[in-house]
């Protein structure tokens, strides 16, 4: 069966088979490209939109990009093994990565780092050839992947490598002499072509491409060539250059044994192929003649030391003279840091200097150390360091020698200091934690649950696999029992005598943190929920939001949070646990209690004004004066209000857990009241739900009668929303039982309007109407009477009076317009087409829905573009579109699975009819 694959490294192309398939311009082309680029993946739509248009997109540009989606969609429909799906906040390609040529490329790439010379030629040549052309041909000129150059330099290296150490001299001069004339600064071509030159009998014309080179870089950059390029120039001058690409023996006839004092690796290891990759690509910068530091840095217990090791175990040959290694115990339970003296020591005595001649100063030893090694091609170890000043004596001076470094610390001043590259070490994935497990104790059927209470961090899954393959009597199942409670799980994830218990390598990092950060690590066990941020930081711990940020970044510094975004901090699982523990231990009940209600009164004062952003509030609850501005994420406009509430949603869901279970009821209805006017935007059934429950619950416990309607009539419109059985009326009825004494008009008004909704879609109408028609006479303010005018449009349109409806439902829309309440104008839109359609006004509905369309995209309501999607198929498909009218369907029901799955068996109906 011919399979679907896409191009890139050429002309931006869809074949299926070896036959093209059409796909259109350059914007549809640029859009497949950037969804290629990552596959599996998400990509924004604002990333989508800045790649495609630059800093000037069209002010269609959202719906533009919508409909290039929807055409791919039609044309992946056919095809096997692509599709597009629609994931906020943008869109993933969901396909192998091997059907894609870039991704090809550099599995070729890796594949070839680890082969013999005459596979490895054969691979890279492989991977070349898949260059059609300059990359990306054919998309907008503001889309560009410069990586992908880098990418097709870095296969043209390795291959011209693999051919050197095969002999192919006189074939490289040939490819390799034009390109050097028209860039003689590329200094890794030129040292391939000197050494292809040398090896054929040229030696002369070696050396004069050294003097055109350093012509060239003298000239335009100011300073001779690199380190490699003058070494090649001296081995050449003396007649010395190896016939393999290696250094020759300094000194004596027989060659030095290579150093070597990596210790013992595991015997395989389970994931990590990005991270090897970018290790294997520094070892070619080292081979070109860049001086190269990596530092690896990760939390306790991440892998770091495994991965460092095993990696080198594997590139060692690429190391002939050999590789030092040495623990440096930054943060080692039982032992200080050592001394760079300590390690200088030990480095000198592996490099073969007799103890006695060993100097007695720590700036002898240096120079004595970086002596030996100058000029050598040499790995340099250097595990769990635990300041950048500890390693910096023992960097090498010579561009030929690699240096690795692993610390639970970013070490961001070897960055600063030395060009160091960084790489974080994340935990693994599931797969590869799974195979972890399953090298120590065997497959079963709930390693998959083992690896995910491990929160897939590897010392834990070794942990976890040595328990259960040291006991014969211990089950999976007892395990999994004793890891899934929150109170047991570190104490499950230890050894007995063994040092390396998670606790442990925990508590290490957090007994090494400066006093004032120590302290913020421990309250941060008192916040509830999974993230947080400098804001909520700075009202726990009742100092400046600049100071926050600052503790907390040194924290991430640390490895014990990941900064996943701007002033997003997030522990790992058991970390959370770790410090759940810490602040139970070393903090007093009266400190907790106290954390809690900053906690609290921080998420009530943002919520509420994040709520406000979103659009008009009907309840009289009002935080403005709990936390001074600059306390509060700013939150200028909607945007901002709607992706704080999604980031800090399973916050909100913790707090009010962990407010209700500590007796602060007023608390838990007032905090469930503000979400619930996020929810109206973006309805999530479950969750929505839940917090009303506990709203209530709260309510009647702290015997709050305006608190209970309120949250009564939340409940009463998640029934509303999701269609469920009775529509809410018990709760609407409850409602105006108990506000029936109260005085606040905006309440009763609120009771009226989800009364009628709620009569209205039971098929009472006239009953509806009424209540209805009051709530538009008697409201007390032009919010609610825009919410009566459009509910009792929606009754009357049951009831069949379309013209009133139409009238009301305008009425409605324009008050939600004069608002600025977006949410609203998108359901009015959606109604007023609706409602256009049933009156025969198809031209009417169709510019309606569009717009609605457009303005729930801009808006990132997605529950609501469901609505839409259903209403534009009904009048395409009036309109004899059933084409458009089948995708616009399909869509409604992808949309429908994630947020709506009540309603998907409707439309899915609906779609079937039309097939």
């Amino acid at each position: 069966m011919a399979r679907t694959r896409l191009q890139l490294l050429g002309p931006v192309q869809l074949f299926h088979g070896d036959d093209p398939v059409p796909i259109g311009g350059p914007g549809v082309r640029g859009l497949l490209a950037l969804l290629a680029l990552k596959p599996g993946k998400v990509v924004g739509l604002d990333e989508i939109i800045d790649a495609l248009w630059g800093h000037d997109p069209p002010a269609t540009a959202r719906t533009i990009v919508h409909g290039n989606v929807s055409h791919l969609r039609r044309i992946l429909r056919d095809l096997d093994g692509l599709s597009i799906l629609t994931t906020p906040p943008g869109y993933r390609l969901d396909v192998e990565p091997d059907r894609i040529d870039v991704h090809r490329a550099r599995t070729l790439l890796d594949r070839a780092a680890v082969a013999t010379p005459e596979v490895a030629a054969a691979l890279l040549a492989e991977a070349l050839a898949l260059w059609q052309g300059p990359a990306l041909g054919g998309v907008p000129d503001s889309l560009r992947a410069p990586e992908l150059e880098d990418l097709r330099l870095a296969v043209h290296g390795a291959r011209v490598d693999a051919d050197l150490e095969l002999g192919r001299h006189a074939e490289l001069i040939v490819e390799l002499s034009p390109i050097v004339r028209a860039d003689p600064l590329a200094e890794r071509t030129a040292g391939q072509l000197m050494r292809a030159l040398y090896h054929a009998g040229r030696r002369g014309d070696a050396l004069e491409l050294y003097r055109t080179v350093s012509r060239a870089t003298l000239r335009t950059l100011g300073v001779e060539p690199g380190a490699e390029l003058r070494w090649l120039h001296e081995r050449v001058l003396n007649d010395d250059l190896p016939a393999r690409n290696v250094v020759a023996p300094a000194t004596g006839s027989e060659p030095a044994k290579a150093i070597s004092q990596l210790p013992g690796a595991v015997p395989s290891l389970a994931g990590r192929a990005g991270e090897l990759a970018w290790l294997d690509g520094l070892v070619a910068r080292v081979e070109a003649g860049e001086t190269t530091i990596a530092v690896v840095t990760g939390t306790a217990g991440v892998g770091k030391s495994t991965l460092v090791v095993w990696w080198a175990h594997r590139v060692a040959s690429r190391f002939p003279d050999g590789v030092l290694f040495a623990s440096l115990r930054g943060f080692d339970p039982h032992h200080p840091p050592l001394e760079p003296a300590e390690l200088l020591t030990q480095f000198l005595l592996g490099l073969g200097v007799d103890t006695a001649k060993i100097p007695e100063l720590l700036h002898e030893r240096v120079a004595l150390y970086r002596s030996l090694i100058a000029g050598r091609r040499m790995l340099v170890l250097l595990d769990d360091a635990r300041t950048a000043e500890q390693v910096r004596p023992l960097l090498p001076p010579s561009a030929r020698t690699m240096t690795v470094v692993t610390s639970r610390s970013r070490l961001d001043g070897l960055a600063v200091s030395n060009a160091a590259k960084q790489r974080v070490l994340g935990t693994l994935a599931p797969e590869d934690a799974v195979q972890l497990i399953e090298e120590l104790a065997g497959p079963a059927s709930l390693n998959h649950a083992l690896a995910r209470l491990c929160g897939y961090l590897p010392l834990a899954l070794r942990i976890a696999g040595a328990r259960l393959s040291a006991s014969a009597q211990r089950t999976a199942e007892e395990l999994v029992d004793e890891l899934g409670n929150e109170r047991t799980r570190l104490a499950a994830l230890q050894v007995d005598g063994a040092d390396d218990s998670v606790r442990v390598a925990f508590d290490v990092s957090f007994r090494g943190l400066p006093g004032e950060i120590a302290e913020t690590f421990l309250q941060l066990g008192t916040i509830p929920g999974v993230l947080v941020g400098p804001h909520v930081m700075a009202a726990v711990a009742q100092i400046p939001v600049a100071e926050a940020r600052r503790r907390l970044r040194a924290l991430a510094a640390h490895n014990l949070l990941a900064e996943t975004g701007r002033d997003v901090f997030v522990p790992h699982d058991l970390v959370w646990l770790y410090l759940r523990e810490l602040a139970e231990k070393e903090l007093g009940e009266k400190d907790r209690d106290e954390a809690l209600g900053w906690t609290i009164r921080y998420y009530q004062a943002v919520a509420d004004r994040a709520r406000r952003r979103l659009g008009r509030v009907a309840d009289p609850l009002g935080f403005a004066h709990v936390l001074a501005d600059d306390a509060m994420p700013p939150l200028p406009g909607f945007a901002e209000a709607q992706d704080w509430f999604a980031a800090e949603w399973p916050n909100l869901l913790a707090v009010l857990d962990a407010a209700y279970a500590a007796g602060r009821h007023d608390d838990v209805w007032r905090l469930a009241r503000l979400g619930h006017s996020y929810r109206i935007a973006c309805p999530l059934l479950d969750e929505w739900t839940r917090m009303a429950d506990l709203g209530v619950a709260a309510a009647e416990a702290a015997g709050d009668v305006a608190g209970q309607c309120w949250l009564l009539l939340a409940r009463c419109e998640i029934a509303l929303t999701f269609e469920l059985p009775g529509s809410g009326l018990a709760d609407a009825e409850r409602a105006a039982e108990l506000s029936a004494a109260l005085t606040d008009r905006r309440l009763g008004t609120s009771v009226d309007l989800h009364l009628g909704r709620a009569l209205s879609r039971l098929g009472e109408h006239e009953k509806a109407i009424a209540r209805l028609t009051k709530a538009v006479e008697e409201a007390p303010d032009v919010t609610l009477r825009g919410q009566a005018l459009s509910s009792c449009a929606q009754a009357e349109k049951r009831a069949g009076r379309l013209t009133d409806a139409i009238a009301h439902q305008r009425a409605g829309l324009r008050i939600d317009r004069e608002l600025g309440d977006d949410d609203r104008v998108v359901v009015a839109l959606d109604k007023l087409a609706e409602l256009s359609l049933r009156a025969g006004d198809v031209e009417a509905a169709e510019r309606n829905v569009w717009e609605g369309i457009d303005l729930a995209i801009s808006r990132g309501f997605v529950a609501r573009e469901g609505g839409l999607r259903l209403t534009l198929g009904r009048v395409l498909r009036t309109r004899g579109d059933l084409d458009g009218a089948r995708e616009q369907l399909a869509l409604s029901v992808r949309i429908y699975e994630r947020v709506h799955p009540k309603l998907v068996g409707e439309v899915r109906a609906e779609l079937a009819d039309l097939r």
